[in-house]
């Protein structure tokens, strides 16, 4: 089949970018990858044509080339279509080089086994180091763009698999005072370098002169792969954070260095440092985590290395720098910092965060970096939340937050006043100025006027809850500023009672130094102002999660007066929640009289039934088992409903919960009869499951989609009969099914697992043909074998016999398949294999070890598998 068109290739391009599983599920996306490696040679194709099917390749790496096989077909093809490039200038050799490194990356192939591996790697390095290779890959005007992306994508091939560089730190850093290239060269010599220590430290090895220059591997030569195979196989975290200083500094503590590797590493690192000048400021960035993280724990590296990088960036305007020198003085701390390096670091980041024309996201960064700035000499214990201790009053009053501010960073600056009034709790300031107490207060008080305007914006309200629970959790040892707090909190829900799903929910994440005095303050505003009636609902649904023991009477008052005013099911229903919260509280005659009322006049038959469900349990029930009858159902998740609460049991009922699987599944015996092959399953549990559905998936698409199998109830040791499950093969070829479970437990809840997967064989895909009349198989199996040819094939192959014979290999594998039978020397045999061919066997003269097969098949693709098949029945048995 010819190329495909410009116009076809948008049109199937397009198709696969809007659904690009549903395409690969359909009977074009099993030869997609092929067809495009396929037309990436064409000359009929423009380039703009072939890069776009290249950038498919780059997006869609793991649809296109599933497995590793498939990636290093994948790659080896497009390494020869680089090869045969003409010497003009072509716009496909840096995709190229991009799409066969992201190949052998996405599909697991990158290794020493890879031909595609050792091709690839010595020629990246080649491209990278600027030697020549040959006038196949292009011009002068173009050594400088593929020398970058090869400098790109070795850094992507070593981020991929940790090691895979460490046998060529020598002569990456022989290049390093050589090439032009400085930036990529110098962010892969530190990640390599980076990789390389951490392997060697869980190794308990040295260096072992891997920082000594050395030859340049040739295409096709060996490869040092002794680091990458026993460096970790996963993509290593990129982004400036370190992992605990415990976990760093074990880890690289064990690292032994000779006094000559120490020099090395020291000079290596000074290299790099030295010319990191030159670099982008998110390249300078990455650089120092990369050494900073080499470094960090390292015995007999110092710190001070750093030390003339600080003094040119501590002035640094780049908030990438700024970060990255934070985070080495969290690293390192007094061992790189001096206090004056701090007060200095401290005053840049309170000046530049009130910089008026600063925008939103810089703004939150430089008080991000003040409320967690990380200190020499910290006091208290670790992990509490403090304001630095140079950091006073009089150098943040232009941080203080004011109601004009945007809201995250009102919050921000909120936060930083707060750890303020933890430090002056025991001092006032003097002179005529507010304390941070009193601003507090005051501005606090301004965020509620604003949420108690009625049909105010919800973001104010939202706003204000915020803010109140920032300060309960920053301030929860100061009763001073938590009482006038919580009064005035009292005094927005009596402005605006719609509020109450924010109260609420605020009481849920308080802890008690607010929430206790919270609920009291609530609870009293509540009954003492039932409100008008469309306020009733919110007063209902708050006093469900305040009412306690305390002051009955007045609660069961305002339930009593509430009451006649519950006419449809919702007031009902919320006025059952305070009940039920009072039944849990031990509240006792009172409301035994109550529910009796209620089960009386409500109008509702459910609230009705509900009240005197109530009422029963108080009458019969003492308070422990009343407890446990009102609770959430240990064995069963809980029901959204007046009766049992809602609880995290019915949240994790509402998902779908990955748990071990106890069903095993097996193949039974082939069934080979039918339109379509259909295989039978047994299934076994180990304890009761409900609704169990088995879902199936093709590797590689060799099938059409596979169906799902439901079962409604599955017990353990009960006899089950086989579930049936058919196939629809695209091509006759042996598949891996991949199977998941869906099911429900006794408990009510819906778990998923993966089971392991199911080999379907080439064998299961047989299928006998209609059997001819009697007096007329043999000119059945005539007509067949003749019309295989010309455009099938023909072979012959030698079948080993076991020690029954042919007759009995026949009868127990090919029964079903026989047309003619003179036993026990010769046989003729007619197999269909889906979707549409054939195969003849021919079994005549059969020896006492063996027989020739003569057969034919109007499907060369499958002459492989049946010589394996036949091969393979002796040894069956």
């Amino acid at each position: 089949m010819g190329p495909t068109s410009r116009e076809a290739w948008a049109q199937r391009l397009g198709t696969f970018r809007a659904s690009p599983s549903t395409f690969m599920a359909g009977p074009e996306g099993e030869d997609l990858g092929r067809h495009l490696l396929s037309d990436l040679r064409s000359e009929k194709l423009s380039e703009p044509t072939k890069v776009s099917l290249l950038a498919l390749s780059l997006e869609y790496p793991a649809q296109l080339w599933p497995d590793a096989p498939a990636a290093e077909v994948a790659a080896t093809s497009l390494l020869d279509t680089l090869v045969l490039l003409p010497p003009r200038p072509s716009a496909l050799r840096r995709p190229l080089l991009l799409a066969a490194t992201t190949a052998l990356a996405a599909g697991g192939a990158l290794g020493p086994t890879s031909r595609a591996s050792r091709r690839l790697l010595p020629l990246l390095l080649g491209l990278a180091s600027g030697r020549d290779l040959g006038r196949s890959f292009g011009p002068a005007s173009e050594q400088r763009p593929l020398q970058a992306t090869a400098w790109e994508c070795l850094r992507e091939l070593e981020s991929c698999k940790p090691g895979l560089l460490g046998g060529c730190l020598g002569l990456l850093r022989g290049l390093l005072g050589q090439e032009a290239a400085v930036q990529p060269l110098s962010l892969l010599l530190a990640l390599a370098l980076r990789n390389a220590l951490v392997i060697q430290a869980r190794a308990r090895a040295g260096l072992q002169g891997l920082l000594v220059a050395g030859d340049c591997p040739t295409e096709g030569g060996p490869w040092n792969w002794m680091l990458a195979e026993e460096g970790d196989a996963h993509l290593q975290p990129q982004a400036p954070s370190w992992p605990p200083a415990e976990e760093g500094e074990c880890c690289l503590a064990t690292l032994e260095l000779s006094p000559e590797e120490a020099r090395e590493l020291r000079a290596a690192v000074a290299q790099l440092l030295d010319i990191s000048y030159l670099l982008t400021p998110v390249a300078q960035a990455q650089l120092l985590w990369l050494l900073g993280w080499a470094l960090r724990g390292l015995r007999g590296q110092p710190p001070v290395l750093f030390k003339p990088q600080l003094v040119r960036l501590l002035g640094t305007a780049q908030l990438t720098l700024l970060h990255a020198i934070l985070a080495l003085k969290a690293a390192f701390g007094e061992a790189l910092f001096t206090a004056q390096d701090e007060a200095l670091l401290l005053r840049r980041l309170t000046l530049a965060a009130q910089h008026p024309a600063l925008p939103l996201p810089a703004h939150l960064f430089y008080l991000h970096c003040l409320l967690n700035f990380p200190e020499n000499w910290p006091l208290g214990p670790a992990g509490e939340e403090a304001a630095p201790l140079l950091l006073g009053s009089q150098l943040c009053r232009g941080l203080l937050p004011s109601l004009l501010h945007d809201p995250m960073a009102l919050l921000a600056r909120l936060h930083l006043l707060c750890l303020l009034c933890v430090e002056d709790e025991e001092k006032e300031e003097k002179g005529q100025d507010q304390s941070p107490r009193q601003y507090l207060e005051e501005l606090l008080a301004g965020l509620r006027q604003r949420a108690a305007l009625d049909g105010g914006p919800r973001a104010l309200a939202t706003l204000c809850f915020q803010a109140s629970y920032l300060v309960a959790r920053c301030l929860a040892g100061q009763p001073v500023v938590l009482t006038p707090l919580t009064h005035g909190l009292a005094q927005l829900y009596r402005a605006r009672p719609a509020l109450a799903p924010h109260f609420v929910d605020l009481l849920d994440r308080v802890g008690p130094e607010l929430g206790e005095p919270l609920k009291v303050v609530l609870r009293q505003e509540v009954v003492s102002r039932p409100g008008r009636d469309e306020a009733l609902r919110w007063h209902l649904q708050m006093l469900a999660r305040v009412a306690d023991g305390d002051a009955q009477s007045a609660t069961l008052g305002f339930l009593q007066a509430a009451a006649a005013r519950c006419t449809d099911w919702g007031l009902q229903q919320a006025l059952l929640q305070v009940c039920r919260a009072l039944l849990r509280a031990g509240v006792g005659g009172g409301l035994a009289d109550l529910l009796q009322a209620l089960a009386r006049q409500l109008e509702d038959p459910d609230g009705r039934d509900h009240a005197r469900l109530y009422y029963i349990l108080l009458a019969h029930l003492e308070e422990p088992k009343l407890g446990v009858a009102l609770g959430p159902s240990l064995a069963a998740p809980a029901l959204a409903s007046s009766l049992v609460a809602e609880n995290q049991g019915f949240a994790a009922a509402l998902l779908v919960q990955e748990a071990p699987a106890p069903i095993r599944l097996s193949m039974g015996p082939h069934r080979a009869k039918g339109p379509v092959p259909v295989l039978q399953l047994q299934v076994e549990v180990l304890e009761q499951v409900y609704s169990l559905e088995l879902r199936f998936r093709v590797e590689r698409q060799l099938y059409a989609p596979l169906g799902a199998v439901h079962v409604p109830c599955l017990c353990p040791g009960r006899p089950t009969r086989p579930l049936l499950l058919p196939l629809q093969p695209r091509r006759p070829a042996p598949a891996r099914l991949a199977v998941r479970a869906l099911y429900t437990t006794p408990s009510g809840l819906t778990c998923h697992a993966h089971l392991p997967p199911l080999l379907v064989n080439f064998a299961d895909l047989f299928l006998p043909f209609p059997q001819p009349p009697e007096g007329a198989k043999l000119g059945f199996f005539e007509e067949l074998w003749d019309s295989c040819l010309p455009k099938g094939t023909e072979s012959r192959l030698w079948c080993p016999l076991g020690p029954h014979g042919l007759e009995a290999l026949v009868s127990r594998h090919l029964e079903p398949f026989v047309v003619v039978a003179q036993p026990p020397t010769s046989y003729l045999i007619a197999i269909r294999l889906p979707p549409d061919s054939r195969l003849l066997l021919r079994l005549e003269a059969a020896q006492a070890d063996g027989v020739p097969v003569a057969l034919r098949t109007d499907d060369w693709a499958v002459l492989p598998l049946v010589g394996d098949y036949l091969r393979g029945l002796s040894a069956a048995g």
